[in-house]
């Protein structure tokens, strides 16, 4: 039996049927691209990359890229990364010696320098706390002034009085910041007790051979003031200069009027048999017991403040003498050694501060003092 046949209009209307009721085929995806990979910043690149300098044929023309002066070639230091020129001195923190190996520049090291407020620890405080202060501060100033004039001859201590220019205290510590940073000393606004040193309970004033004289309850209140206004970035008119001679040393910022409180000789406590072969320089002695193995200093080779700074005049001559301007002085302050500088004669702004380092003990060789 023949097939059967279909017309041309059927297969097309059967094709048609097929077309309307097939399931539509998947078109297929294409393959996922990998994702586009991110670029590294141009700075960091730069920052890890190994760098080469072309050295120059010549340097005569070489200046401080601070300063702008090309005199004195021999402190001049050289960027390794960058080749820029900068004087020792006018680095900051300032470079005391020229550094082995390579030197990288600020810029190029990357390093950022630490906000003022961080490094001193400055309490922040709102218009309401700042202007109670303020309030309980003159009244203790017109209190301590009252008995000031009614007893002139008791000599009691001044509390410094800080810059009115904000930006000026910010200099000011700004100077101090960078030359505790160049000795590697972190700053201590205290007596630090550290493991392996002398306890806090070897701090008693009743070991001393002697006695030792007690602060006032009148100097104990300038003494809080003081600390209150450290503590709210307000510091002495002190700058922290350096010398090509004396090294770091102090200098006034402000008029110093006398028996004004300066500073707190502050560092690391540590018995003195601890310490009888260290080579520090600016030991301290809080505590000379009966008992000499009880005798303590204070050391501020690891931490310290500003007091570390202000140099000792030669006791072998006269001109070096006529140059101090303040002293140091041990009290009892509830029950603890403590060690203050405080000035002796009126102190003009740009004057740099001294004291004698033998005021208790002729121990200090000053024969090779400026």
């Amino acid at each position: 039996m023949a097939p059967a046949t279909t017309s041309p209009a059927e297969s097309r209307r059967l094709v048609g049927s097929r077309r309307r009721t097939e399931a539509p085929r998947r078109m297929l995806s294409p393959s996922p691209s990998p994702p586009p990979k991110k670029l590294r910043p141009m700075a960091e690149i730069l920052a890890t990359a190994r760098y080469a300098v072309v050295e120059r044929d010549d340097y005569s023309d070489m200046s401080c890229e601070q300063c702008g002066s090309g005199e004195r070639p021999d402190e001049l230091l050289l960027c390794d990364k960058c080749d820029r020129g900068f004087h020792m001195k006018c680095l900051r923190p300032i470079v005391a010696r020229v550094p082995i190996g390579s030197w990288l520049c600020r810029s190029c090291s990357g390093q950022r320098r630490k906000k003022i407020i961080d490094f001193f620890k400055i309490r922040k405080c709102n218009a309401v706390e700042e202007k109670c202060a303020s309030s309980q501060d003159a009244r203790k100033r017109r209190r301590r002034s009252a008995s000031l004039v009614l007893q002139k001859k008791r000599r009691r201590l001044l509390p410094f009085i800080p810059s009115e220019d904000p930006v000026q205290r910010l200099k000011q510590m700004g100077t101090l910041a960078s030359a505790l940073t160049a000795l590697q000393i972190e700053f201590s606004d205290g007596l630090t007790y550290m493991p392996g040193m002398a306890p806090r309970n070897a701090n008693q004033s009743k070991l001393e051979d002697g006695g030792m004289q007690v602060l006032s309850k009148e100097d104990t209140e300038t003494l809080e003031h003081c600390q209150a206004m450290s503590k709210r970035g307000e510091c002495p008119p002190l700058v922290v200069v350096f010398d090509s001679c004396e090294g770091f040393t102090v200098e006034a910022d402000g008029q110093i009027k006398d028996m004004t409180f300066i500073a707190e000789y502050n560092g690391d406590v540590d018995f003195l048999n601890n310490r009888e072969h260290d080579d520090c320089d600016s030991m301290m002695t809080l505590l000379l017991a009966t008992d000499p193995s009880k005798s303590l200093v204070i050391c501020p080779d690891k931490r310290g403040n500003i007091a570390r700074f202000i140099n000792g005049i030669n006791n072998h001559t006269p001109e070096s003498k006529k140059k101090q301007n303040c002293k140091c002085v041990r009290y009892s302050v509830n029950g603890e050694c403590r060690v203050f500088l405080v000035a002796t004669r009126d102190i003009a702004k740009g004057e740099r501060l001294y004291y004698d380092y033998n005021g208790y003990e002729h121990e200090y060789p000053t024969h090779h003092f400026v």
